[in-house]
C-alpha cells in the first residue's frame, strides 16, 4: 500500500435528503464502508471480526462537509494511515466526486483494536501488528494533508466579529 487505499462507490438514491443532496449520515456511511475495506486489507476486517479474535472500533472522528453530492454521483474515497501504536490507528480519508474531480468531504479518525471476547481494548496480535506497521511505513512516505489535526471552533477577528 504505497499510496492511499482507494475505495469507489456511488451515491445511492436512498441517501438523498429533502434538500436534494446526500444526507450527512450517508457521508459517514460511505467513509465507514471505505475504512472497513481498508481494515480488510490489513487483516482486521469482517472476516477477522467473525473469527472472534478482535475488531476495530471507532474512538473519534471529525468530518468536514465541503461540497454537496447528488444521487448517482461517483465517489472515490482514499484512506491514508497517519500513525499507529499497539492498539490504535489514526487515519484520514478524502471523498472526491469522481466525475467532476472536486473534494466533497474529508474525515479524520482514530480507531482502537478490541478483543471481542472481553469487549475491551487489546494490542493487535503480532501478525496483524506487522501488517499495520508495514502500511504505516508505506504511507509515511506520502504527503500528510494540511487539514489533519485542525481544531474545531469559531474563528473570530479582533473585536469579536466572525
Amino acid at each position: 500500500m504505497t499510496e492511499p487505499f482507494l475505495y469507489e462507490t456511488e451515491v445511492k438514491p436512498t441517501w438523498i435528503d429533502y434538500n436534494g443532496h446526500m444526507n450527512v449520515a450517508y457521508y459517514v456511511l460511505a467513509f465507514d464502508h471505505a475504512i472497513d475495506d481498508f481494515y480488510g486489507r490489513l487483516g482486521l476486517g469482517e472476516a477477522y471480526a467473525r473469527s472472534g479474535r478482535g475488531s476495530m472500533f471507532a474512538l473519534t472522528l471529525k468530518v468536514d462537509y465541503l461540497r454537496e453530492v447528488r444521487a448517482g454521483d461517483p465517489l472515490r474515497i482514499t484512506t491514508l494511515m497517519l500513525d499507529c501504536d499497539a492498539k490504535r490507528i489514526h487515519y484520514c480519508q478524502e471523498m472526491v466526486q469522481a466525475a467532476a474531480g472536486y473534494v466533497a468531504a474529508r474525515k479524520e479518525g482514530l480507531s482502537i483494536h478490541v478483543d471481542l471476547g472481553t469487549r475491551r481494548s487489546a494490542p493487535f496480535p503480532p501478525d496483524r501488528m506487522a501488517a499495520v506497521r508495514a502500511c504505516l511505513e508505506a504511507h509515511a512516505a506520502l504527503p500528510r494533508p494540511e487539514w489533519v489535526g485542525q481544531r474545531i471552533g469559531i474563528r473570530r477577528r479582533s473585536g469579536g466579529e466572525t
